[in-house]
C-alpha cells in the first residue's frame, strides 16, 4: 500500500466499516476531550465509548474486513493507534479501582490523534512475510509499547504527585489522585518490568526469525531502548533509583523505542513517501 498518493487517497484503501468505526471513535474522543465543567460522567462515558469503538476499528483494520486484501498491516500510525489503545485499556481497568480524573482529557486527545493518524496513514498490507513468526514479533513489540506507555503515564502522575506533596504531605498519605505515592511508584515499575520482559521476547524472536538479522535504525534504537530499561531495572534494584533519576531513564528508554519503529516508519512513510521493504 503506497502512501505517495497522499492522506486522502489512502482512505480509499480501507473498508467503509473501518472508516465508520474510526469516525465514531474520533467523535467520542472529541466529546471526552472537549467536555468541561460538571460533565464528568458524560466525559468518562465518551472516553470509554471511544475506546470501545477504537478497538473495533483496530480489529476491522487488522482483519481487512470489507476489502479484498489479506495479510498483516504494518505502519507507524497503526502501531501508534494500537499502543494508545492499550494505554487506554490500562486506564479503563485501573479507573475502576482508583479514580484518575486528571488524565482523562489528555488520554482522550492521545486517542483522538492516534485514530486520526491511522485513518489517514494506514500503512501497508503485507500478504507475505519472511517468517511465520513475524506477526507474533510485531504483536509482542506493540504490547511492549503499550506497557511502557502505561509506565510513562504513571511516571508522569508520580512526578506531578511528588511535586504537590513535597512541601506538606508525607509519602504514606494518599496523593491528590487518590493513590498512595509508594503504591503509584511500585505500579510504575511493575509496568516497566512487564514491558521489559515482553520487549526482550520480541527482540529475541525478531533476531531468531530474521533472515538475516539487519542492524537497521529499528534494530539499533530497539536494542538501545532495551539497554536503557535494563539499566533502569538494575539501578533501581541495586542502587535504589527513585524520583527524577528513575523517570529520566524511563523517558529516555521510551523515547528510543518510539524512534525505533514509529519514528523510523514515520520518516519512511510520510517524509520520504515510501514504505520500507520490511516491517
Amino acid at each position: 500500500m503506497i502512501l505517495a498518493s497522499g492522506p486522502w487517497g489512502t482512505l480509499l484503501t480501507q473498508s467503509l466499516f473501518t472508516i465508520a468505526a474510526s469516525v465514531a471513535a474520533l467523535l467520542a474522543y472529541g466529546v471526552a476531550a472537549a467536555q468541561g465543567g460538571r460533565a464528568g460522567e458524560r466525559r468518562h462515558f465518551a472516553l470509554v465509548l471511544g475506546w470501545l469503538v477504537h478497538g473495533l476499528a483496530i480489529v476491522l483494520d487488522t482483519s481487512n474486513f470489507g476489502i479484498a486484501e489479506t495479510g498483516a498491516r504494518f505502519g507507524f500510525a497503526p502501531a501508534l493507534s494500537t499502543m494508545s489503545w492499550l494505554v487506554l485499556a490500562v486506564y479503563a481497568i485501573e479507573s475502576r479501582f482508583v479514580p484518575l480524573p486528571g488524565v482523562r482529557r489528555a488520554l482522550a486527545l492521545v486517542g483522538l490523534t492516534s485514530v486520526a493518524l491511522a485513518l489517514f496513514f494506514p500503512g501497508e498490507v503485507k500478504a507475505h512475510v519472511t517468517s511465520p513468526w513475524i506477526p507474533l514479533h510485531w504483536v509482542l513489540g506493540i504490547a511492549s509499547y503499550g506497557l511502557f506507555g502505561a509506565a510513562v503515564l504513571h511516571a508522569t502522575l508520580l512526578s506531578n504527585a511528588e511535586r504537590q506533596m513535597r512541601a506538606k504531605r508525607a509519602v504514606d498519605q494518599p496523593t491528590p489522585l487518590g493513590m498512595p505515592l509508594l503504591r503509584l511508584e511500585k505500579l510504575t515499575f511493575r509496568f516497566v518490568a512487564a514491558g521489559f520482559a515482553v520487549l526482550s521476547a520480541a527482540l529475541l524472536l525478531g533476531w531468531w526469525s530474521a533472515e538475516p538479522w539487519r542492524w537497521d535504525h529499528k534494530s539499533v534504537f530497539s536494542v538501545l531502548g532495551w539497554a536503557v530499561f535494563a539499566a533502569l531495572l538494575v539501578g533501581r534494584r541495586a542502587f535504589g533509583w527513585r524520583g527524577r533519576m528513575a523517570t529520566r531513564w524511563l523517558y529516555t528508554g521510551a523515547g528510543l523505542l518510539l524512534l525505533a519503529y514509529v519514528g523510523s516508519r514515520f520518516v519512511l512513510e510520510v517524509l520520504l513517501s515510501r514504505p520500507p521493504a520490511a516491517a
